[in-house]
């Protein structure tokens, strides 16, 4: 489980899917029992004490009206595509609940930005644009070859690293229908490997949820 303090106030919190249940109790516990109200994004619980807990359905579940819906469906096992991509690097793959099922990644050199001015600064930047795009190219060509084919398959598409990067991909008329499934969420990856592609299927299967404590209360962080 990990925490992050949260624009507007509160803090996001991502929960295992199967840890949800439990962190409910520990919510109701400390605050009291909540009122749940089915929401666009998922549930809102509001407790007695005037905290609340904002509970975001993970990428690729149905809506639901109760807790004991939102959990079934938080830990069932879905299907998500995965597009990473920052720097000249670019991971793409298919998951199977927690289990990476297909990968692949892809590396190029792209330089880094330069003190240099005049046209020396315009020939690196011209260079760096160039190497920039030839490795959105290879994330294109990742997508076609594993997502394109299985599309009809999956769940929702998680994509992670540099929003630019993705937009990029994505935004290849061919992918149209992979990028029909694009989740909202946008995973905070490190430069792409295959570990870091194994890593982000939690991240992607997470309940995220938004907590506030009562007015004047210390933010407990994890409810």
């Amino acid at each position: 489980m990990s925490s992050r303090p949260a624009a507007g106030g509160g803090r996001w919190v991502d929960v295992d899917p199967v840890r949800v249940a439990r962190w409910i109790d520990g919510f109701t516990a400390r605050h009291g029992p909540p009122e749940v109200t089915p929401t666009g994004y998922g549930l809102l619980l509001a407790a007695p004490d005037g905290a609340t807990a904002e509970l975001h359905h993970p990428p690729g579940t149905p809506p639901t009206t109760d807790l004991p819906g939102f959990l079934a469906e938080a830990t069932a096992a879905r299907r998500l595509g995965l597009v990473l991509a920052r720097k000249g690097a670019v991971a793409v793959g298919i998951a199977d609940g927690s289990e990476l099922r297909t990968s692949k990644v892809d590396s190029r050199y792209v330089q880094g930005r330069t003190a240099a001015g005049g046209w020396s600064q315009q020939r690196f930047a011209r260079r760096r644009d160039n190497q920039a795009k030839a490795a959105m190219a290879d994330g294109v060509d990742l997508a076609l070859r594993l997502l394109l084919p299985e599309v009809g398959s999956l769940d929702a598409v998680v994509a992670g690293g540099d929003r630019r990067a993705i937009d990029t991909i994505l935004a290849d008329r061919r992918l149209a229908p992979v990028a029909a499934l694009r989740a909202e969420r946008l995973l905070d990856v490190p430069e792409p490997r295959r570990a870091v592609l194994v890593d982000s299927i939690a991240a992607a299967r997470a309940v995220r949820v938004l907590v506030r404590d009562p007015q004047g209360a210390e933010s407990a962080g994890s409810g």
